[in-house]
């Protein structure tokens, strides 16, 4: 399998605090990796990593066969638009309506299309956010997220502050969008559910090293008491 994404001897730290510490990944086209360890383990860290919203003291990152740390701004813009980030607070622009925030992206690119997604309900296009519940409003980041047809997505905690139905919505929507598009997907969570359902291969990320990586069946059957705390 071909790798979109691979990141080799990452190293990052917030003054004494060292978050990532020779950490490796690859990820290949049209996969799913899970990304799961305990708050504050450096899971966010290292997606805003991937896409240079904080750099790396050390390591190379490499996106669709270009390093991330050699580019220049334009160069990184570029391959930035390839890239979906779904923030975990959905990051809408609560002045904007729906319409307003999906049209956003298209025209920072200059790009023209054609709206509304269908992963947005028609009725919602000229709602505000604050109008919206909070899995409508994730339905909308993701649909913003998806507009410029990005060949990879970065999904921060997806589903946390959702219901279980909602929950599992969209992760069947993570697994559709994957089907549909060939998307290559790093998703970070500790929602096992979501993880079970998503992911073709999970990463540990534990004391800022990936330390295992296997499939959910197995991991979750392990031994090891570090996994299976995780399980428990």
């Amino acid at each position: 399998m071909n790798a979109v994404l691979q990141v080799d001897h990452l190293y990052k730290s917030f003054g004494s605090n060292h978050v990532l510490k020779d950490f490796n990944m690859r990820l290949g086209k049209g996969e799913n990796i899970a990304v799961l360890g305990k708050s504050g383990s450096g899971k966010s860290v290292l997606i805003k990593c991937i896409v240079r919203l904080v750099d790396a003291e050390q390591g190379s990152i490499r996106v669709l066969n270009e390093e991330m740390q050699d580019l220049s701004n334009e160069a990184l813009d570029a391959i930035r638009s390839k890239i979906g980030f779904l923030f975990q607070s959905n990051a809408l622009y609560d002045s904007m309506t729906v319409r307003e925030n999906l049209e956003f992206p298209l025209r920072r690119h200059r790009v023209e299309k054609e709206l509304v997604p269908e992963e947005v309900e028609k009725h919602t296009i000229d709602m505000m956010p604050s109008e919206l519940s909070g899995g409508m409003r994730k339905r909308i980041a993701l649909a913003r997220t998806l507009i410029l047809r990005p060949e990879i997505i970065l999904y921060d905690e997806p589903t946390t502050g959702l219901d279980p139905i909602t929950s599992r919505e969209i992760s069947e929507l993570i697994n559709k969008i994957q089907q549909q598009y060939q998307t290559s997907s790093i998703i970070i969570s500790h929602d096992l559910s979501c993880i079970r359902a998503t992911a073709d291969r999970v990463i540990m990320l534990i004391d800022g090293c990936r330390y295992a990586e296997d499939t959910v069946e197995n991991l979750q059957n392990s031994e090891d008491p570090r996994i299976k705390e995780f399980f428990l």
